[in-house]
C-alpha cells in the first residue's frame, strides 16, 4: 500500500514539475528566446554539415545538363561543317559544268559504294532514261571517277578507277609523256602508271591527266599526282605511283559525260579472237 502511494506521489510531482516548466517557458520570454537560439544554432550546424551533399547533387545535375548541351552543340557543328563541305563541293561542280559547256553532262549522285575489294563498283541514281549508256565517262570536280558498265532505266553501275580491270590513257602534263594508268589492287591510296620510258625525268609532284587519244575520257581531266618513281632493274620503263585526284571515299556527286564511245573505233581497235 505504501509503495502504491509512493508511485502516485511521484507521478503527481512529475506532472506538477512539467506544468511549472511549461508555465516558466511560456511566461519567460528571455529563456524562451535563449532556447530558440540554441535550437537554431544546433540546426544551422547540422545544415552546414549537410550542405555539401546538396551542392554535390546540384553539381551533378548541372554537369549532366552541360554534357547534354555539349553533345547537342557538337552535333549541330558537325552538321554545319558537313553542309559547308557539301556546299563547297556543289559550287565546284557548278564551276566544272560551266567550264565544260561544250560537253553534254548529266549530274548524278553516288548511292552505293562497294570499294572494299579489287573488283569494286559504284551505283548512280541516273540511267538510260537520263541518257546514260555503258561506256560513258564519270568525273567530278577533282578528277576522273570511272566508266559506266551497265545502265537500267533509272540506275547505272560504274567501274571506278579502284578496280583491277580499269585502264585509262594518261599524260604527264609537265613532260607531255604518255602512258597507261591502272590500279594494282594493293593500296587504294595510289595508282600505277606504266609504259613510260625510264629515260624520262619524271619527278614527284607532277600532275597526270587524261590523254588526248583516250576513247572514254575527255582530254585534260586530272587522274592524280606523282608520289613515287622507281626504275626496276632490267626493265626499260618506269613504275610511277600516283595519288588519286578524287578519293572515292569522299566522292558523292558526279557528272556523267553523255558521250558514248565510237562503236566503229571500238570495233576496229578490239583485238580479234
Amino acid at each position: 500500500m505504501a509503495r502504491e502511494n509512493w508511485l502516485v506521489d511521484s507521478l503527481l510531482l512529475l506532472a506538477a514539475l512539467s506544468c511549472a516548466v511549461s508555465l516558466l517557458l511560456l511566461h519567460n520570454e528571455p529563456i524562451l528566446r535563449g532556447l530558440r537560439a540554441v535550437a537554431l544554432e544546433a540546426t544551422a550546424r547540422v545544415e552546414a554539415r549537410l550542405a555539401w551533399a546538396g551542392h554535390y547533387f546540384r553539381a551533378l545535375e548541372e554537369n549532366e545538363r552541360l554534357r547534354a548541351e555539349n553533345i547537342r552543340l557538337a552535333g549541330e557543328l558537325a552538321r554545319a561543317r558537313e553542309a559547308l563541305i557539301t556546299n563547297e563541293r556543289l559550287m565546284r561542280m557548278l564551276a566544272l559544268r560551266d567550264s565544260l559547256q561544250t560537253l553534254p553532262l548529266r549530274a548524278a549522285r553516288i548511292i552505293t559504294k562497294d570499294i572494299t575489294r579489287q573488283q569494286n563498283l559504284l551505283t548512280l541514281d541516273v540511267g538510260r532514261d537520263d541518257g546514260v549508256l555503258p561506256g560513258m565517262a564519270v568525273v567530278d570536280d577533282r578528277g576522273i571517277i570511272g566508266t559506266v558498265v551497265l545502265a537500267t532505266r533509272h540506275y547505272a553501275r560504274v567501274l571506278p578507277y579502284l578496280n583491277t580491270d580499269f585502264r585509262v590513257a594518261a599524260r604527264i602534263a609537265a613532260l607531255d609523256v604518255m602512258g597507261v594508268v591502272r590500279w594494282d589492287g594493293v593500296d587504294p591510296r595510289r595508282l600505277l602508271m606504266e609504259f613510260v620510258s625510264r629515260t624520262e625525268p619524271v619527278e614527284p609532284g607532277m600532275l597526270v591527266v587524261t590523254a588526248p587519244y583516250s576513247e572514254l575520257f575527255p582530254a585534260g581531266f586530272s587522274i592524280g599526282t606523282v608520289t613515287e618513281v622507281t626504275r626496276p632493274t632490267g626493265q626499260g620503263t618506269l613504275r610511277i605511283y600516283l595519288e588519286p585526284a578524287s578519293p572515292l571515299d569522299q566522292a558523292t556527286y558526279v557528272f556523267v559525260v553523255l558521250k558514248a564511245p565510237d562503236a566503229e573505233r571500238r570495233l576496229l581497235e578490239t583485238p580479234a579472237p
